[in-house]
Protein backbone atom coordinates (compact mmCIF):
# COMPACT_ATOMS: atom_id res chain seq x y z
CA UNK A 1 0.00 0.00 0.00
CA UNK A 2 2.46 2.72 -0.96
CA UNK A 3 1.60 6.00 0.08
CA UNK A 4 3.78 9.17 0.20
CA UNK A 5 6.02 10.04 -2.77
CA UNK A 6 7.74 11.75 -2.07
CA UNK A 7 19.43 22.78 26.99
CA UNK A 8 18.82 25.04 29.17
CA UNK A 9 22.35 23.50 30.00
CA UNK A 10 25.48 24.27 27.79
CA UNK A 11 27.95 21.40 29.65
CA UNK A 12 31.02 21.67 27.27
CA UNK A 13 31.97 23.52 23.39
CA UNK A 14 33.82 21.43 21.15
CA UNK A 15 35.21 22.38 17.35
CA UNK A 16 34.77 18.75 16.37
CA UNK A 17 31.98 17.42 14.13
CA UNK A 18 28.93 15.30 15.53
CA UNK A 19 27.50 13.01 12.43
CA UNK A 20 26.40 9.86 13.46
CA UNK A 21 28.79 9.87 16.22
CA UNK A 22 31.77 11.13 13.89
CA UNK A 23 30.93 14.03 10.92
CA UNK A 24 28.53 16.47 12.39
CA UNK A 25 25.28 18.64 13.16
CA UNK A 26 15.07 29.01 19.18
CA UNK A 27 11.69 30.48 20.80
CA UNK A 28 9.34 29.77 17.53
CA UNK A 29 5.51 29.29 17.32
CA UNK A 30 4.13 25.88 15.85
CA UNK A 31 0.15 25.41 14.65
CA UNK A 32 -1.96 26.10 16.90
CA UNK A 33 -4.85 23.86 15.56
CA UNK A 34 -2.62 20.82 14.86
CA UNK A 35 -3.25 17.65 16.90
CA UNK A 36 -1.28 15.02 18.28
CA UNK A 37 1.02 14.22 21.11
CA UNK A 38 2.85 17.69 21.81
CA UNK A 39 -0.19 19.71 20.32
CA UNK A 40 -2.73 20.54 22.99
CA UNK A 41 -1.56 22.74 26.07
CA UNK A 42 0.55 21.85 28.81
CA UNK A 43 -1.52 20.73 31.67
CA UNK A 44 -2.44 23.14 34.87
CA UNK A 45 -1.23 20.61 37.64
CA UNK A 46 2.18 21.12 38.58
CA UNK A 47 4.33 18.21 37.98
CA UNK A 48 6.30 16.70 40.26
CA UNK A 49 10.48 16.24 39.22
CA UNK A 50 12.64 13.40 39.71
CA UNK A 51 15.60 13.61 42.17
CA UNK A 52 18.46 15.92 41.14
CA UNK A 53 20.54 13.00 41.02
CA UNK A 54 20.38 9.71 39.94
CA UNK A 55 22.04 6.20 39.20
CA UNK A 56 22.35 3.40 36.57
CA UNK A 57 23.20 -0.41 37.55
CA UNK A 58 23.87 -2.74 34.70
CA UNK A 59 21.32 -5.47 36.10
CA UNK A 60 23.05 -8.04 33.36
CA UNK A 61 24.77 -8.80 29.56
CA UNK A 62 21.56 -10.14 27.89
CA UNK A 63 22.90 -10.99 24.45
CA UNK A 64 26.82 -10.18 22.75
CA UNK A 65 27.99 -10.75 19.37
CA UNK A 66 25.62 -8.85 17.73
CA UNK A 67 26.65 -7.06 14.18
CA UNK A 68 25.88 -3.61 13.32
CA UNK A 69 22.72 -3.55 15.96
CA UNK A 70 20.55 -0.17 15.17
CA UNK A 71 16.86 -0.63 15.99
CA UNK A 72 15.42 -2.57 18.46
CA UNK A 73 11.65 -3.32 19.10
CA UNK A 74 10.25 -5.25 21.95
CA UNK A 75 7.29 -7.65 21.12
CA UNK A 76 4.26 -7.70 23.00
CA UNK A 77 4.88 -11.46 23.47
CA UNK A 78 8.52 -11.20 24.69
CA UNK A 79 11.64 -10.92 23.11
CA UNK A 80 13.67 -8.38 21.40
CA UNK A 81 14.01 -7.84 17.43
CA UNK A 82 17.18 -5.88 16.74
CA UNK A 83 18.21 -4.92 13.08
CA UNK A 84 21.27 -5.02 11.87
CA UNK A 85 22.02 -2.05 9.87
CA UNK A 86 25.10 -3.40 7.46
CA UNK A 87 23.62 -6.66 7.56
CA UNK A 88 19.66 -6.10 6.47
CA UNK A 89 18.64 -8.78 8.65
CA UNK A 90 16.51 -8.85 12.02
CA UNK A 91 16.99 -11.27 14.65
CA UNK A 92 15.36 -12.15 17.85
CA UNK A 93 16.75 -12.26 20.86
CA UNK A 94 15.17 -14.04 23.84
CA UNK A 95 15.67 -11.68 26.82
CA UNK A 96 15.41 -14.21 29.65
CA UNK A 97 18.35 -16.16 27.70
CA UNK A 98 20.52 -14.57 25.63
CA UNK A 99 19.69 -16.99 22.62
CA UNK A 100 19.69 -15.00 19.42
CA UNK A 101 17.48 -16.55 16.44
CA UNK A 102 17.86 -14.41 12.89
CA UNK A 103 13.77 -14.32 11.66
CA UNK A 104 14.93 -12.90 7.90
CA UNK A 105 16.32 -10.46 5.89
CA UNK A 106 14.66 -7.21 4.95
CA UNK A 107 14.64 -7.21 0.84
CA UNK A 108 15.95 -4.13 -0.95
CA UNK A 109 18.32 -2.83 2.08
CA UNK A 110 21.00 -1.04 0.56
CA UNK A 111 24.00 -0.37 3.37
CA UNK A 112 26.64 2.26 3.34
CA UNK A 113 27.79 4.48 5.32
CA UNK A 114 25.42 5.67 8.33
CA UNK A 115 22.74 3.76 5.81
CA UNK A 116 20.88 0.49 5.55
CA UNK A 117 18.47 -1.61 7.96
CA UNK A 118 17.53 1.19 10.40
CA UNK A 119 14.60 1.57 12.74
CA UNK A 120 11.98 -0.87 13.76
CA UNK A 121 8.29 -0.84 15.19
CA UNK A 122 5.51 -2.97 16.28
CA UNK A 123 2.04 -1.96 15.10
CA UNK A 124 0.02 -1.20 17.34
CA UNK A 125 -2.56 -3.64 16.19
CA UNK A 126 0.35 -6.06 16.60
CA UNK A 127 -2.09 -8.98 18.31
CA UNK A 128 -4.17 -8.85 15.36
CA UNK A 129 -2.07 -8.05 12.53
CA UNK A 130 1.42 -8.98 13.08
CA UNK A 131 2.74 -6.31 11.58
CA UNK A 132 6.64 -5.35 12.00
CA UNK A 133 7.93 -1.85 10.29
CA UNK A 134 11.65 -0.95 9.40
CA UNK A 135 13.06 1.94 7.82
CA UNK A 136 15.96 1.12 5.67
CA UNK A 137 18.21 2.92 3.09
CA UNK A 138 17.76 1.35 -0.61
CA UNK A 139 19.86 2.22 -3.85
CA UNK A 140 17.38 5.26 -4.47
CA UNK A 141 15.72 6.73 -1.00
CA UNK A 142 14.95 5.45 2.04
CA UNK A 143 11.56 4.08 3.25
CA UNK A 144 9.60 2.31 5.37
CA UNK A 145 7.92 -1.13 4.83
CA UNK A 146 5.86 -3.29 7.09
CA UNK A 147 5.89 -6.92 6.88
CA UNK A 148 4.55 -9.87 8.85
CA UNK A 149 5.91 -11.63 10.99
CA UNK A 150 5.28 -15.43 11.28
CA UNK A 151 7.47 -17.07 14.58
CA UNK A 152 5.53 -20.44 13.38
CA UNK A 153 7.63 -20.32 10.53
CA UNK A 154 11.63 -21.50 10.08
CA UNK A 155 14.55 -19.04 11.62
CA UNK A 156 15.60 -16.96 8.71
CA UNK A 157 11.72 -17.45 7.08
CA UNK A 158 9.74 -15.32 9.92
CA UNK A 159 9.24 -11.71 7.59
CA UNK A 160 6.79 -11.45 4.98
CA UNK A 161 7.50 -9.19 1.54
CA UNK A 162 7.73 -6.08 2.12
CA UNK A 163 4.90 -3.45 1.60
CA UNK A 164 6.21 -0.16 1.37
CA UNK A 165 4.53 2.55 3.43
CA UNK A 166 6.66 5.84 2.41
CA UNK A 167 9.16 6.04 -0.01
CA UNK A 168 11.36 8.73 -1.44
CA UNK A 169 12.86 10.30 1.80
CA UNK A 170 16.34 11.61 1.01
CA UNK A 171 19.00 9.04 1.11
CA UNK A 172 22.77 10.36 1.64
CA UNK A 173 25.87 8.52 2.66
CA UNK A 174 25.18 10.13 6.26
CA UNK A 175 22.49 11.83 7.89
CA UNK A 176 19.73 9.89 7.09
CA UNK A 177 17.67 9.37 10.08
CA UNK A 178 15.71 6.23 10.75
CA UNK A 179 14.39 6.22 14.18
CA UNK A 180 10.79 4.91 13.97
CA UNK A 181 8.29 4.80 16.89
CA UNK A 182 4.32 4.32 17.58
CA UNK A 183 3.11 7.35 19.14
CA UNK A 184 0.36 7.16 22.32
CA UNK A 185 -2.22 8.42 19.30
CA UNK A 186 -1.49 5.22 17.28
CA UNK A 187 0.01 7.35 14.46
CA UNK A 188 4.00 6.03 13.19
CA UNK A 189 6.49 8.74 13.78
CA UNK A 190 9.88 8.44 11.96
CA UNK A 191 12.98 10.48 11.85
CA UNK A 192 14.66 11.90 9.17
CA UNK A 193 18.68 13.72 8.17
CA UNK A 194 19.15 16.07 5.58
CA UNK A 195 21.77 14.13 3.80
CA UNK A 196 23.92 17.26 4.32
CA UNK A 197 21.70 19.51 2.11
CA UNK A 198 20.67 22.03 5.00
CA UNK A 199 18.29 23.63 2.52
CA UNK A 200 15.95 20.27 2.50
CA UNK A 201 15.17 20.70 6.14
CA UNK A 202 13.70 23.98 5.93
CA UNK A 203 11.78 23.20 2.46
CA UNK A 204 8.29 21.61 3.72
CA UNK A 205 8.52 20.02 0.54
CA UNK A 206 10.84 18.02 1.05
CA UNK A 207 10.35 14.92 3.45
CA UNK A 208 14.34 15.35 4.55
CA UNK A 209 15.76 16.69 7.84
CA UNK A 210 12.11 16.54 9.02
CA UNK A 211 10.02 14.23 11.80
CA UNK A 212 7.15 13.06 9.78
CA UNK A 213 3.58 11.58 11.52
CA UNK A 214 1.23 9.33 9.48
CA UNK A 215 -1.03 6.63 9.57
CA UNK A 216 -0.27 3.12 9.51
CA UNK A 217 -0.65 2.80 5.88
CA UNK A 218 1.37 6.03 5.16
CA UNK A 219 -0.83 8.61 5.19
CA UNK A 220 -0.44 12.06 6.34
CA UNK A 221 -1.70 11.87 9.95
CA UNK A 222 -5.23 13.80 10.61
CA UNK A 223 -4.67 16.80 12.26
CA UNK A 224 -0.92 17.44 10.95
CA UNK A 225 0.01 21.15 10.90
CA UNK A 226 0.48 21.13 7.49
CA UNK A 227 -1.76 20.21 5.04
CA UNK A 228 -1.78 16.63 3.19
CA UNK A 229 1.80 16.35 4.29
CA UNK A 230 3.39 14.06 6.37
CA UNK A 231 5.72 16.65 8.30
CA UNK A 232 5.14 16.95 11.86
CA UNK A 233 8.14 19.27 12.35
CA UNK A 234 11.01 20.36 10.58
CA UNK A 235 14.37 22.17 10.54
CA UNK A 236 16.38 19.02 11.69
CA UNK A 237 19.61 18.17 10.94
CA UNK A 238 19.69 14.06 11.74
CA UNK A 239 16.88 13.03 14.63
CA UNK A 240 18.13 10.20 16.15
CA UNK A 241 16.04 9.42 18.77
CA UNK A 242 12.33 9.60 19.80
CA UNK A 243 10.09 9.07 22.95
CA UNK A 244 7.19 10.15 24.85
CA UNK A 245 6.48 11.19 28.54
CA UNK A 246 3.62 10.51 31.32
CA UNK A 247 1.67 13.84 29.23
CA UNK A 248 2.59 12.23 25.62
CA UNK A 249 4.65 15.18 25.34
CA UNK A 250 7.20 14.26 21.80
CA UNK A 251 10.73 14.54 22.77
CA UNK A 252 13.82 14.11 19.90
CA UNK A 253 17.83 13.96 20.20
CA UNK A 254 19.20 15.30 17.19
CA UNK A 255 22.72 15.98 16.03
CA UNK A 256 24.59 19.03 15.81
CA UNK A 257 28.10 19.69 13.28
CA UNK A 258 30.44 21.93 15.20
CA UNK A 259 28.79 23.56 18.63
CA UNK A 260 25.65 21.91 19.76
CA UNK A 261 24.22 18.01 20.04
CA UNK A 262 20.09 19.12 21.23
CA UNK A 263 17.16 17.48 23.07
CA UNK A 264 13.95 19.03 22.29
CA UNK A 265 10.38 18.98 23.22
CA UNK A 266 8.72 18.59 19.65
CA UNK A 267 5.83 20.57 19.21
CA UNK A 268 3.81 20.24 15.62
CA UNK A 269 4.89 22.66 12.98
CA UNK A 270 7.94 23.74 14.92
CA UNK A 271 10.67 24.81 12.91
CA UNK A 272 14.15 23.42 14.46
CA UNK A 273 15.96 25.90 13.03
CA UNK A 274 18.63 23.74 10.77
CA UNK A 275 20.99 25.31 9.21
CA UNK A 276 20.06 28.72 10.45
CA UNK A 277 20.71 28.10 13.68
CA UNK A 278 22.88 25.53 16.19
CA UNK A 279 21.58 25.32 19.81
CA UNK A 280 20.15 27.76 21.80
CA UNK A 281 19.83 31.52 19.54
CA UNK A 282 16.50 32.76 20.97
CA UNK A 283 15.75 34.19 17.55
CA UNK A 284 12.38 34.35 16.67
CA UNK A 285 10.78 31.70 14.33
CA UNK A 286 12.81 29.00 15.67
CA UNK A 287 12.10 26.47 18.35
CA UNK A 288 15.51 25.85 20.96
CA UNK A 289 16.58 23.10 22.67
CA UNK A 290 16.10 22.17 25.91
CA UNK A 291 19.24 20.64 26.47
CA UNK A 292 22.41 20.85 24.55
CA UNK A 293 25.90 19.89 24.51
CA UNK A 294 29.31 20.31 23.17
CA UNK A 295 29.29 17.49 20.51
CA UNK A 296 31.94 15.13 22.03
CA UNK A 297 30.20 15.01 24.58
CA UNK A 298 27.12 13.04 23.23
CA UNK A 299 26.39 12.56 19.41
CA UNK A 300 23.06 11.51 20.38
CA UNK A 301 21.18 8.36 19.61
CA UNK A 302 17.93 6.53 21.12
CA UNK A 303 16.25 8.20 23.78
CA UNK A 304 13.67 6.66 26.22
CA UNK A 305 11.74 8.17 28.95
CA UNK A 306 11.64 6.09 32.38
CA UNK A 307 11.66 7.65 36.13
CA UNK A 308 10.86 11.24 35.09
CA UNK A 309 14.23 11.44 32.97
CA UNK A 310 14.91 11.32 29.36
CA UNK A 311 17.89 8.69 28.73
CA UNK A 312 19.85 9.53 25.76
CA UNK A 313 22.47 7.47 24.46
CA UNK A 314 25.90 9.20 23.38
CA UNK A 315 28.00 7.73 19.88
CA UNK A 316 30.87 9.67 20.03
CA UNK A 317 30.27 10.69 24.03
CA UNK A 318 30.19 6.84 24.91
CA UNK A 319 27.83 7.50 27.73
CA UNK A 320 24.06 7.40 28.50
CA UNK A 321 22.71 10.90 29.67
CA UNK A 322 20.32 11.23 32.44
CA UNK A 323 18.14 14.65 31.79
CA UNK A 324 15.53 15.17 34.27
CA UNK A 325 12.22 17.03 33.53
CA UNK A 326 10.22 19.06 35.26
CA UNK A 327 7.15 19.70 32.80
CA UNK A 328 9.38 21.04 29.64
CA UNK A 329 12.28 22.25 31.51
CA UNK A 330 15.47 20.53 32.98
CA UNK A 331 14.66 19.97 37.12
CA UNK A 332 18.21 19.68 37.23
CA UNK A 333 21.66 19.55 35.83
CA UNK A 334 21.93 16.44 33.26
CA UNK A 335 23.92 13.27 34.45
CA UNK A 336 26.34 11.02 32.39
CA UNK A 337 26.91 7.11 33.44
CA UNK A 338 28.82 4.52 32.00
CA UNK A 339 31.13 6.97 30.62
CA UNK A 340 33.77 5.16 28.46
CA UNK A 341 32.59 1.74 29.15
CA UNK A 342 31.10 -0.01 27.22
CA UNK A 343 31.74 2.32 23.94
CA UNK A 344 29.46 3.99 21.40
CA UNK A 345 25.78 3.60 22.69
CA UNK A 346 23.16 3.67 19.53
CA UNK A 347 19.81 2.18 21.01
CA UNK A 348 18.27 3.31 24.16
CA UNK A 349 14.38 1.22 24.95
CA UNK A 350 12.09 1.32 27.93
CA UNK A 351 11.80 -1.95 29.60
CA UNK A 352 8.68 -0.68 31.98
CA UNK A 353 9.59 0.80 35.54
CA UNK A 354 12.75 1.62 36.10
CA UNK A 355 14.22 -0.52 33.79
CA UNK A 356 15.71 0.02 30.46
CA UNK A 357 17.73 -1.77 27.66
CA UNK A 358 20.62 -0.63 26.14
CA UNK A 359 21.73 -1.10 22.74
CA UNK A 360 25.58 -0.95 22.24
CA UNK A 361 27.56 0.48 18.82
CA UNK A 362 30.93 -0.85 18.89
CA UNK A 363 30.95 -2.65 15.27
CA UNK A 364 29.41 0.39 13.13
CA UNK A 365 32.80 0.90 11.62
CA UNK A 366 33.48 3.94 14.00
CA UNK A 367 34.45 1.96 17.15
CA UNK A 368 36.71 -0.67 18.65
CA UNK A 369 34.70 -3.78 18.89
CA UNK A 370 36.32 -6.60 21.03
CA UNK A 371 35.26 -10.07 20.30
CA UNK A 372 31.93 -10.07 22.07
CA UNK A 373 30.36 -7.10 20.85
CA UNK A 374 27.96 -5.50 20.46
CA UNK A 375 25.99 -5.60 23.40
CA UNK A 376 22.20 -5.41 24.87
CA UNK A 377 22.47 -4.24 28.47
CA UNK A 378 19.78 -4.34 30.57
CA UNK A 379 19.59 -1.60 33.41
CA UNK A 380 18.36 -0.49 36.41
CA UNK A 381 17.99 3.51 36.68
CA UNK A 382 16.67 5.95 39.19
Amino acid sequence: MTAVLAAAVLLVTSGCSSGDGEEPGSGGTSAANSTGPGASSEESAPEDAPPAKGSVTVVRTVTEGLKSPWGLAPLPEGGLLVSSRDEGTITLVDEKTGKKTEIGEVPGVSPGGEGGLLGLAISPDYASDHMIYAYFTSESDNRIVRMLYAPEKPPGERLGAPDTVVRGIPKGTNHNGGRLAFGPDRMLYATTGERYEGPLAQDKKSLGGKILRMTPEGEPAPGNPFADSLVYSYGHRNVQGVAWDSKQRLWASEFGQKAWDELNQIKPGGNYGWPDVEGKEGRSGFVDPIAQWGVAEASPSGIAMAEGSVWMAGLRGKRLWRIPLKGTELSADPQAFLKDEYGRLRTVVSAGGDRLWLVTSETDGRGSPEKEDDKILELEVK
